[in-house]
């Protein structure tokens, strides 16, 4: 697949990689959060593929098709490579989780031996997308980062990464 595709082309590929409706649901609502944080971005004259986030927002949970462990996302990267789809989503879809994680952290969680860090904005953008959603509803800054903090402790590098990756998105 060499061109960008449209959102009923990732919804389809979401069906027949065995999604749940409530993993697709919850999809498009991260896609949606993602399109409106990435056009605000835009605005504000940051170079952001609008049409890649909505994209990589729909397919960041294709992996939930078969766990819905951490591993989800390499699951999911594996999945999107199946479906040949181009590097650009792959890494979406590869590196939302954890708001990043790095490879020595990867390792203790049982994942491959790679960093799992967004680089792009537009990857940066789906993984903090995700985190604001919970099931199909946002949360919401504040409550994601009581919530990340309650369940891993203040000081933990997720909640760490979490506030550095909305400082670099929306106060620098």
């Amino acid at each position: 697949m060499s061109r960008l595709m449209t959102s009923r082309e990732a919804i389809d590929l979401l069906n027949r990689a065995g999604c749940s409706p409530s993993v697709i649901q919850h999809c498009k609502t991260v896609s949606n959060l993602a399109v409106e944080l990435a056009r605000e971005l835009k605005s504000r004259e940051n170079k952001v593929d609008v049409r890649l986030v909505r994209i990589g927002g729909l397919l960041h949970d294709i992996g939930r098709s078969k766990t819905h462990g951490i591993d989800h996302a390499v699951v999911g990267a594996d999945i999107a490579r199946s479906f040949n789809l181009p590097t650009f989503i792959v890494r979406i879809i590869e590196r939302h989780i954890g708001s990043g994680i790095p490879a020595d952290e990867a390792v203790r969680l049982g994942l491959p031996n790679r960093d799992f860090i967004p680089e792009t904005l537009e990857e940066k953008i789906v993984s903090y997308a995700d985190k604001l959603i919970e099931g199909n509803r946002e949360i919401g800054f504040d409550e994601a980062l009581r919530r990340l903090s309650d369940e891993f402790g203040e000081s933990h590098a997720i909640v760490n990464r979490f506030k550095r990756i909305h400082a670099e998105l929306f106060q620098g």
